[in-house]
């Protein structure tokens, strides 16, 4: 008797820490529905973020001067965005979009999306 208790408590302890392991891995607070970029100081900050496919990312000009969000594969395009301005994208397919400021082309960024 003793032997099948302790038995049926191995199985149980088993399960649970497997429905644990299991709930734990589908939560992934990595992949956010929003992602906030700063433009400041002649670069994008960050210059990387990840957000859920259907996800929105806000970019806002913090700098003195104009930029651009432009992606290099012309998903997106801000246009002339002034000082104080903010843009906005949302990302409907997933993917990997990199971007830049045409108008300093050393700022670049890039947008995942899973």
């Amino acid at each position: 008797m003793k032997q099948v208790f302790l038995s049926t408590m191995i199985v149980v302890l088993i399960s649970m820490g497997f429905m644990a392991c299991t709930k734990s891995s589908s939560y992934n607070s990595s992949n956010p529905t929003t992602a906030t970029v700063n433009i400041k100081d002649m670069q994008f900050s960050p210059t990387s973020v990840t957000i859920a496919a259907g996800g929105t990312v806000t970019w806002t000009n913090n700098d003195s001067m104009t930029h651009t969000v432009t992606s290099t594969s012309g998903a997106f395009n801000s246009g002339n965005l002034a000082a104080g301005k903010t843009y906005s994208f949302t990302f409907s397919t997933k993917g990997t979009y990199p971007y830049t400021c045409t108008i300093h082309p050393s700022m670049t960024g890039t947008v995942i999306v899973n």
